[in-house]
């Protein structure tokens, strides 16, 4: 380490030493300072992939959780030894017989999330989705990944790799700020975006900066004129409070300026005036109001920006009550009331309502609920996961009863199918329409504040694909989708049931390799949806039979092979020169034709017996074929011997059915092993991906089984690959 670092760092630790000597006795401090002087001369290599030091933003995080949230003895010890267990330093069974389980737990979440994070690979569908799953275990990871993403942002400024820093400032904006704002950590939030702007847009962000900077005096002293007389009402009043300015964040007056369509200078409610009051848990709700009531007095109110969030709490936790006034000079400002403990929630969110109620709140556990129902629709992608995140943050909430009384709580615009499946699922998928406040509506009726709402249900009734339309919660949206497909799965079974009833009453064999590409001619993406058409009768049985019959017949063409292209081996299994491929029959019988069959498709290797068909062809088929039971015990007088002779050579078509994760990146390294082989040649693949997976037919030409089972192999090693086996 340079001795500028080791000097920061030293700082950090001196910084930390009062907060954290303060939560632990004497011995597991002293087990904690020995741990990390052991992990600290042991880490050779302290730089993290981009050149950030491990030391230094493990020690800034520690920092900011004391600063920003809470000082927890057992969050502390998790990020101060994570890094360290990850790389290896520090042993995780020594660290769990130390702390116990709920830092072992911790940590363990910690490295489940450092695998998906965009600090280790690249922001796609699959690293999102296994980013946000991770996180909904442990609602203390969440908050330590919050942090930690502040610390990171701090420090990458003037970054070099700046593709880099662009990526770590997607992921701090697009998902740490909105997680801290469900939970309550404004602050944290308003940070995050604010670096976020700075490290994407740097022009605007200097633009507005600046002009903060060169109107702070003025505003100042607007400030304090306004604040004077309030001040000396309130005081009048007998209400023991603080009051303050404060500026609005600069990535919140950005937005504002492109929602409105304006400059700075047009914004009117660049500050905040807010008042803390101190008082009783049980006088906070009646002084807030008594300070309301005052302003109201002395300037007139605007009716429509009025937020009472101390009757009805944001789902966060946050309370405050919200007035915006005409003040002096005709400009309209925002005042914000709000008690003492009501200051701390706002400020350090959930973690505050731990320290006041002395364990989890009712609060936490319903965020967690909203985060996992968004999580579940995590197969969209991040840009929609994103939207996701912020509909139900920055759209107004809307609160509704059930007859018995029941207080819901739903996103600015739901209507009454949102509220059903708010109340359960079922009642969702058989809602028909309400009674609202007495009156009957529609599924589609949005809800107003204060609504009575009675749900009508039917039996009969199942979800719609209209209805996607029609909801705009998470919940409800998640809950018609999977309904939907798990319908169509019911269907689809039906459909392939069909197909296999009327292949069979035909005596037809359809092979998956030729159906798979039978289903890809005729126009369809995803198997489901094929034989869902069947299903719906769509889709004519004889037009899919026809067309699986017209590839097999293609096919035949390109690999029948006559008796006169080969010689029958008369010779020693000595002779080197023998150029056989097959010997048919106890006598090595000339003449005959043979074919191999579609529904095994054997390669040189294979046990194989022959089986005469009516057509006089000899048909090649595997000992295992799924047919060779059905042929021996009916037809047992038409089978003939087969053997393979001493020299491969011919090439011979195989089926492998793969599946894996469905990356981008996959098909290629699969086709790239292929075309590296010698004497193999790919001659169809076909793709069928669904819900982040797919699987897929090859169909190669390979010489032997040797050959083949090389490629299985190989196929198997590659990153992604769940499961290889020949079709």
């Amino acid at each position: 380490m340079d001795k500028g670092l080791i000097k920061e760092i030293i700082s950090s630790v001196r910084s930390l030493y009062g907060s954290i000597s303060k939560i632990m006795t004497t011995s597991e401090f002293e087990i904690l300072v020995r741990d990390l002087k052991c992990c600290l001369r042991a880490d050779n290599d302290d730089k993290e992939e981009h050149g950030i030091s491990t030391a230094l933003i493990t020690f800034h995080t520690a920092m900011l959780l004391i600063e920003k949230v809470d000082a927890d003895r057992n969050m502390l010890v998790a990020i101060l030894l994570y890094p360290y267990v990850s790389k290896g330093l520090i042993d995780a069974v020594q660290v769990k017989n130390d702390w116990g389980d709920d830092v072992s737990g911790m940590i363990s979440g910690l490295q489940k999330v450092g695998k998906f994070s965009c600090r280790n690979s690249s922001v796609n569908q699959d690293n999102f989705r296994g980013l946000l799953l991770s996180l909904a275990d442990d609602i203390r990871v969440i908050i330590i990944m919050i942090v930690h993403s502040l610390a990171l942002m701090r420090v990458i400024n003037h970054h070099e790799d700046e593709a880099w820093v662009r990526t770590v400032a997607f992921e701090a904006n697009c998902l740490y700020a909105q997680l801290a704002h469900r939970l309550g950590l404004y602050v944290i939030k308003g940070e995050l975006e604010d670096l976020s702007l700075k490290y994407t847009n740097r022009e605007i962000f200097t633009q507005i900066a600046t002009k903060l900077k060169d109107t702070k005096s003025e505003r100042q002293q607007y400030i304090a004129s306004f604040i004077a007389p309030v001040k000396a009402k309130l005081e009048a009043a007998g209400l023991k409070f603080e009051i303050k300015g404060r500026t609005k964040s600069i990535s919140s007056i950005w937005a504002k300026m492109q929602k409105q369509k304006v400059d700075i200078q047009h914004i009117y409610d660049l500050f905040a005036i807010r008042v803390i009051i101190d008082t009783s848990i049980e006088r906070e709700k009646s002084d807030c109001w008594l300070a309301y009531s005052i302003l109201a007095d002395m300037y007139t109110a605007n009716p429509a920006r009025m937020k009472d969030w101390i009757s009805i709490p944001k789902s966060n936790g946050y309370e405050s009550l919200h007035a915006t006034v005409m003040g002096p000079e005709n400009k309209w400002v925002e005042v914000q009331f709000r008690t003492r403990r009501m200051d701390l929630i706002a400020e350090k969110g959930l973690a505050a309502h731990w320290r006041y109620k002395g364990g989890k709140s009712d609060s936490t556990d319903q965020w967690m609920n909203n985060v996992r129902d968004i999580l579940e629709t995590a197969e969209a992608g991040p840009m929609q996961l994103m939207k996701n995140m912020k509909m139900d943050i920055y759209n107004k909430e809307v609160f509704a009863f059930t007859p018995k009384g029941d207080l819901f709580r739903l996103s600015n615009g739901a209507t009454v199918l949102d509220f059903a499946f708010q109340i359960h699922s079922r009642v969702g998928s058989q809602c028909t329409g309400a009674v609202v406040n007495g009156r009957h509506e529609k599924i589609s009726y949005k809800i107003k504040n204060g609504d009575t709402i009675e749900i009508i249900t039917s039996s009969t009734q199942t979800p719609k694909q209209d209805w996607l339309s029609i909801v705009v919660t998470t919940k409800a949206r998640n809950k018609i989708k999977q309904s939907l497909n798990e319908a169509k799965m019911r269907k689809a079974d039906f459909g392939k049931e069909a197909l296999e009833r009327r292949a069979k009453n035909r005596k037809l064999e359809i092979e998956e390799s030729i159906l798979m590409r039978a289903i890809k001619k005729l126009g369809y993406k995803f198997s489901n949806d094929f034989y869902a058409d069947i299903a719906d009768e769509v889709l004519d049985l004889n037009k899919v039979i026809a067309v699986c019959q017209e590839i097999e017949r293609k096919d035949s063409e390109t690999t029948h092979v006559a008796a006169e292209e080969f010689k029958i081996n008369t010779s020693s299994a000595d002779d080197d020169q023998s150029q056989d491929v097959l010997v048919i029959g106890e006598k090595s019988i000339k003449g005959l034709n043979y074919r191999f069959a579609k529904c095994c498709n054997p390669i040189y290797g294979d046990s194989v017996f022959g089986f005469i068909s009516s057509d006089g062809v000899v048909k090649i088929h595997k000992q295992d074929c799924p047919n060779a039971q059905h042929i021996k015990s009916r037809y047992p007088y038409r089978l003939i011997n087969v053997a393979w002779s001493g020299t491969s050579g011919n090439m011979m078509s195989a089926t492998l059915r793969i599946l894996g994760q469905d990356d981008i990146g996959i098909v290629t390294n699969i086709t790239s092993i292929i075309s590296k082989e010698k004497n193999v040649v790919l001659r169809n693949i076909s793709i069928d991906s669904n819900d982040g997976l797919f699987q897929g037919y090859l169909v190669i030409g390979v010489p032997d089984l040797t050959q083949l089972n090389s490629i299985i192999r190989k196929i198997s090693t590659v990153k992604g690959i769940k499961d290889v086996t020949r079709s």
